[in-house]
């Protein structure tokens, strides 16, 4: 698909400079504006088991570490309240946000206190955290539960390290049953486009998601940094970018009618629920915690890699903040808002309008030539451009290349790490831990 090609190419440039970042010495982010809506994002960086395909920043759990790292991270949070933030939302990621129930309960339960404003959490879960005990506690905790499932084939699932883990698809079924009507929004998250999946594995996955009962589904397509997408072709084989839009059409029939589309890649029963992609809510966002990104004032910040110095900061009194990148000129915050309200399926031309001065034809006429030449555009009543599938696919496609990208530079800050963080990057589990050096599994991890 040519207009694929193109995309993947600009992106792969643009971002080089878009997400790039240089050592900064701050001890706090910049303050909130008045009259701007921000989301916080919380990164949880421990998991039980790492899934070798996995580029966030995780570290394998141990309990003492990780007990100490939220008590971190709600003194980081103090920080931010400290500064005058409030926020609509709060979105906990990771790693497995519920690696420890108890911790993870007593740190939303600061964020209400500290951010009125915040009406809807979202957690991410594992298929084997699933439990009457964690339900109960995070059921008038949590509006939207997400749960990491990637495929159900058995397969797959052994080739993401995942089967010994949680268990073939039918336990990963059955987790996500036990969850379904406990939650306000429970959302399967799955992968598609992985090297070895066949079209007939796609449809059964797609079925599986149905028969599931939950009310919302993401099908992320697979967004390998370049060293994890020559992983994947040395072990299972090259990813096919040419078969992506067939399988995503295959998606969104798959799903219609009783799911529509969210964003390009959220599928939901029901309109306006809470997705994984939070910069479709606010333009702005601040991360705490380890590895989180911040996005204000139209400047990406990056925090800390390092548990070590994550610890150490936050104990000095500082905010978490390592890395940023250069403020972004007016033409990239004119194309990040471009992508940002198409994503959620629906730009906002008189918003545009009001804050930056032009009509979007005006504004990025070449984008906008592209979109209508590539026939992704399904209408324009003057007040909101909306998509048709092909232009959800072709927003697909740039959020794939901005992650991937994204990716790519959590790999480097990796191989930034201290010695003894480097060795909790892989456990006992996973095939290089007796068989090859520290440097050789990171490549692989």
């Amino acid at each position: 698909m040519l207009s694929e090609r193109a995309i993947t190419a600009a992106l792969r440039f643009l971002n080089r400079s878009y997400l790039h970042t240089a050592p900064v010495d701050l001890r706090r982010l910049p303050a909130p504006r008045a009259g701007r809506g921000y989301t916080l994002y919380a990164h949880v960086p421990f998991c039980e088991r790492l899934c070798p395909y996995c580029s966030f920043n995780r570290f394998l759990f141990q309990d003492e570490r990780a007990r100490t790292y939220f008590q971190s991270l709600r003194r980081e949070m103090h920080m931010v309240a400290d500064l005058g933030y409030d926020f609509s939302s709060l979105y906990i990621g990771g790693g497995t946000p519920t690696i420890l129930v108890d911790e993870l309960c007593e740190t939303i339960d600061l964020a209400r206190s500290l951010f009125p404003g915040i009406n809807e959490v979202s957690a991410e879960t594992s298929p084997n955290h699933i439990s009457d005990y964690m339900i109960s506690a995070l059921k008038d905790r949590v509006q939207r539960l997400s749960v990491g499932v990637q495929s159900f084939d058995d397969m797959l699932l052994q080739q993401m390290a995942r089967y010994d883990k949680y268990g073939c698809g039918d336990e990963v079924f059955a987790s996500v049953q036990s969850a379904v009507g406990k939650f306000h929004s429970l959302n399967v998250d799955m992968i598609f486009n992985f090297p070895s999946q066949t079209p007939e594995m796609l449809q059964h996955d797609i079925a599986m998601v149905r028969k599931t009962g939950a009310n919302q589904t993401t099908f992320y397509p697979i967004m390998a940094s370049p060293k994890m997408r020559g992983e994947l072709a040395r072990t299972i084989g090259h990813i096919d970018y040419a078969r992506e839009v067939e399988y995503y059409r295959a998606i969104c029939d798959g799903l219609a009618p009783e799911f529509e589309s969210s964003s390009a890649w959220t599928f939901s029963q029901e309109k306006g629920s809470m997705i994984d992609e939070y910069i479709v809510d606010t333009e702005e966002y601040l991360g705490i915690g380890s590895g989180a990104l911040s996005f204000l004032d139209g400047r990406i910040y990056h925090n800390t890699f390092s548990l070590q110095d994550y610890e150490k900061r936050i104990g000095e009194g500082r905010m978490s903040v390592a890395k940023a990148g250069l403020p972004y000129s007016r033409t990239a915050r004119m194309r990040y808002r471009f992508v940002t309200d198409l994503f959620g399926l629906r730009l906002d031309k008189e918003r545009f309008r009001a804050d930056f001065g032009v009509p979007v034809e005006r504004g990025l006429a070449l984008e906008m030539a592209f979109m209508r030449m590539a026939g992704g555009i399904a209408g324009d009543d003057g007040r909101f451009i909306t998509l048709n599938e092909k232009g959800r696919y072709l927003l697909l496609v740039m959020m794939r290349e901005t992650l991937a990208s994204s990716n790519d530079i959590r790999d480097h800050e990796r191989t930034l790490l201290p010695a003894d963080e480097k060795m909790l990057l892989f456990d006992n589990h996973h095939p290089c831990a007796t068989t090859a050096t520290s440097d050789e599994c990171l490549a692989a991890s």
